[in-house]
């Protein structure tokens, strides 16, 4: 992690990178303590979540593409499923995950590093939760409080860090293995409550309440997991078990509620559902283990028997009716378990701090990356707004009155011939000496020559990215053809490298105009080409091109005209220097703007005031704003030369109409004028082309940046392509040793969708089905005193026992009797003593 954020700080960011030793090394520390948190143990907690924090808060700092540790990248694959780890490793816990570490999926993305982390956690609270002793009290409700916990982590690894991903999340992080995680923790913890109102000896009728939202939870869990690809149809065989296991306590309890109230009728109708769930939770005996079997067992033969006397009873004695299913009031609902995202998850901030418990949020004195965004974004719009609306549109008056307007007038080319009939106007003289000393003619071929080569390296390079895509596409569509696309499910690659081939065709769009630009400047030079040609050469030669003619005899009104002419010429060259003037004004403007002094204050302000939000370079539209104001001062400037420049030329166009007439009838210069008027045209081309060969220099340079990234951008995306590729190859060639069992299993998870759907349509939700009535609130519950159970009759304050031999005789007056809380057990435990299950033993697993 540390050499990523070093090289990224050394190239994006303009402070040193050993401005931030410290920091690095502590990412690294951080990092490597919360990836071996792999024990069940509390201090793992504050391990991951410092580590979540510090990412929550660089990824202020740094930019979501960031490159993270490849070789380390935890990756988390649950239990629940086989079909992603195609091999099961050692004995593990039910109901937690195992954590393997290794490149089974790699992103240079942040939050996923963010999103393995908070797995891991989630992970981390299964297991403790698991790992406690749930034959006390106590550890009933810290399993509880782990289970709400790891089920508040799921909830906010969907709903707040996957969707900021960017990217398509794994199988194991998709939408509905996340919900089937939560749905299953939380029943695991609702499983909790239960136990203790069990132990405790709480009231039939609460305690079925409690067990109706378990069997809710669990099928809720196994729907959502028959729309995942990743849990295996035998969790969620399990967890369809469990969902009738507790529907049936639920109705067996419910049942002893009844018989209390003396509501007869009801509790025949109860105890025959009751069945009816136990029966269906036993069509799933091939996928639940002995224990849970023999719970099912036994409570059905406890219900069948208690079915047997009440039927007995309501028949001979009580006669009271026996409604239908379909009219008994669904059981209400007592949900005590919620998913709880912790603290630290939820507001991470809150733990970075002076006195904080996590120390001093890392890279504190690094610039968030937001910040240089914003600068760069505020340079852009500066730079455009000065160019576009100041410095082009004077240049652009400059051109019209020195291209179109003059030299439609022949101005100044006929008044330098009748002034100097012989020899070079002065002005001349200027201009050929100034292509002299630059070597004019040599300098625009050695221009041309270059652009032609940074142009041909742009395009090689640009080619070069072209060919990885196209070769890497060729093969990726090679292999989909070999497998199929029901087992080569990878993205293609204008899906997976949508960016990339958005980027290709912008390269492309530049490279076409850049291509357009250049020909127009090549036709620009080819027209006065021979011109530029003389300007750059010898004295003599320059002579020599402009012909002499004979010197004419000025009139008084000639030389008035001419004197009138010569003064408005002689203003736009003033108008000329005073532009550039004004253009080299603003352009020392922009660059003395600077606006980071004050995007770092309304930084520390955001994170003073917002601590929790994250900043991004939206946040500073009001300060460009008011930044941009300075310069609506300067656009009046445009109007005021527009107006003067309409000013000057009809000036320019009264004076010469006037030197025009007085020279009526003389054609003595008309040759000369000619001359003169085309090598000045071609200096002021020269300047132009100048001015365009620079630009598409500097347009050539900037776009090999673009192209750099761009071919660099190709090359690391085929390499990742290759390798994702080949491990699915390796993937593949595993899946065909067990292809039949993997379409088994797709049949079966088909199976279960369609069952699930069919359940869907015949009957509504609970919620539906109840009566529209007030309902009443659930009062506090109170334990009773359980009366002294007679030999071999059950009684219900202890709990239900199975599997076990009645007892022989009562136990000794004030001896303690241990209670048999009834508890369905996981798939894959050992069964220990008969099926019973000893409370003071705890729960175990694997």
């Amino acid at each position: 992690m540390s050499a990523a954020i070093k090289q990224y700080i050394s190239t994006k960011y303009d402070q040193h990178p050993d401005m931030f030793k410290k920091d690095l090394e502590a990412i690294d520390n951080i990092r490597t303590n919360a990836v071996n948190s792999l024990e069940a143990h509390v201090s793992g907690i504050q391990k991951i979540t410092m580590y979540a924090a510090q990412l929550v808060w660089i990824g202020g700092k740094f930019p979501i593409d960031v490159r993270t540790p490849d070789r380390s990248r935890l990756h988390l694959v649950p239990c629940l499923g086989f079909q992603y780890a195609k091999t099961r490793l050692a004995p593990f816990r039910p109901y937690a995950w195992r954590l393997l570490t290794g490149s089974l999926e790699s992103q240079n993305n942040l939050r996923f590093e963010l999103a393995n982390i908070l797995y891991n956690l989630a992970s981390l609270y299964t297991q403790l939760a698991v790992s406690l002793n749930r034959s006390t009290s106590d550890g009933l409700k810290s399993a509880c409080n782990y289970f709400c916990h790891a089920a508040g982590v799921i909830a906010h690894l969907k709903d707040t860090v996957i969707p900021d991903l960017r990217t398509t999340p794994p199988e194991d992080m998709d939408k509905m293995t996340l919900e089937s995680i939560q749905q299953l923790l939380l029943a695991q913890a609702q499983e909790c409550f239960w136990s203790k109102a069990v132990k405790d000896g709480l009231k039939d009728g609460l305690i079925a309440k409690l067990a109706a939202k378990v069997s809710d939870f669990y099928d809720q869990a196994a729907e959502f997991g028959t729309k995942s690809d990743i849990i295996s149809t035998e969790w969620i065989h399990h967890m369809t078990a469990k969902h009738h296991h507790f529907a049936a306590a639920a109705q067996y309890r419910a049942s002893r509620d009844c018989l209390d109230q003396q509501k007869y009728g009801e509790e025949v109708a109860r105890l025959r559902d009751s069945v009816i769930c136990v029966n269906e939770a036993l069509k799933e005996s091939r996928w639940i283990n002995k224990i849970v079997l023999g719970d099912l067992n036994g409570l059905k033969a406890r219900v069948n028997e208690d079915l047997k006397r009440a039927e007995k009873d309501n028949d001979v004695i009580y006669l009271m009716p026996v409604p239908p299913k379909s009219e008994l009031k669904t059981l209400d609902r007592a949900g005590m378990a919620t998913a709880r995202v912790p603290q630290e998850v939820a507001e991470p901030h809150s733990t970075l701090g002076d006195k904080s418990p996590y120390g001093q949020p890392l890279f504190a004195r690094l610039v968030p990356y937001a910040v240089h965004v914003a600068v760069s974004i505020y340079d852009e719009r500066k730079e455009r707004l000065v160019n576009t609306t100041i410095i082009d549109e004077l240049e652009a008056l400059t051109n019209k009155l020195r291209d179109s307007f003059l030299q439609s007038l022949n101005l100044p080319a006929s008044l330098q011939a009748l002034e100097k009939p012989l020899g070079l106007p002065p002005s001349l003289n200027t201009h050929a000496e100034e292509l002299r000393q630059q070597d004019g003619y040599h300098k625009l071929q050695r221009a041309m020559h270059e652009i032609r080569k940074l142009k041909a390296n742009d395009e090689a390079m640009y080619q070069e990215g072209i060919a990885l895509l196209k070769t890497e596409a060729a093969e990726d569509e090679k292999a989909r053809s070999k497998h199929g696309t029901d087992r080569w499910t990878r993205q293609p690659s204008s899906q997976a490298a949508e960016g990339l081939y958005a980027q290709a065709n912008e390269i492309d769009g530049y490279l076409k105009s850049a291509a357009s630009s250049d020909d127009l400047v090549k036709n620009k030079f080819k027209e006065c080409e021979s011109a530029i040609q003389i300007l750059s050469g010898t004295n003599r030669d320059l002579e020599a091109s402009v012909p002499s003619s004979r010197r004419a005899t000025l009139t008084p009104a000639v030389e008035r005209a001419a004197d009138s002419l010569r003064s408005a010429l002689s203003e736009v060259n003033n108008v000329e220097r005073r532009r550039k003037r004004i253009i080299q004004e603003m352009l020392e403007k922009v660059k003395d703007d600077d606006i980071n002094s004050a995007i770092l204050a309304e930084t520390a302000r955001f994170e003073r005031e917002y601590p929790m939000q994250k900043i991004e370079p939206a946040m500073f539209e009001n300060l460009f704003e008011d930044r941009l104001e300075r310069y609506e001062e300067d656009k009046v400037i445009i109007s005021r030369e527009n107006e003067s420049q309409s000013q000057l030329t009809t000036r320019i166009q009264e004076a010469n109409a006037a030197f025009v007439t007085a020279r009526r009838g003389d054609s003595s210069t008309k040759e000369r004028e000619q001359s003169l008027q085309r090598l000045e045209n071609a200096y002021f081309k020269y300047k132009e082309i100048v001015s365009n060969l620079n630009t598409g220099r500097k347009f050539y340079n900037d776009l090999a940046a673009i192209v750099t990234r761009f071919t660099d951008g190709c090359r690391n995306f085929a390499y990742q392509r290759r390798l994702e590729a080949g491990q699915m190859e390796t993937e593949l060639s595993t899946a065909l040793s067990n292809l039949n069992l993997n379409f088994q299993d797709q049949k079966e998870r088909q199976n279960l969708r369609s069952h699930y759907a069919t359940q869907q349509k015949a009957s509504p939700p609970p919620q539906q089905q109840q009566k529209t009535q007030a309902a009443e609130p659930l009062a506090a519950p109170m334990p009773t005193r359980a009366p002294q159970p007679e030999p071999g009759i059950w009684d219900p304050t202890q709990g239900i026992k199975f599997g076990g031999p009645p007892p022989a005789a009562p136990l000794p007056q004030g001896q303690q009797v241990k209670g048999i809380i009834h508890h369905p057990a996981y798939p894959n435990a050992n069964a220990r003593g008969g099926g019973q299950w000893d409370v003071s033993r705890g729960v175990r697993f694997g």
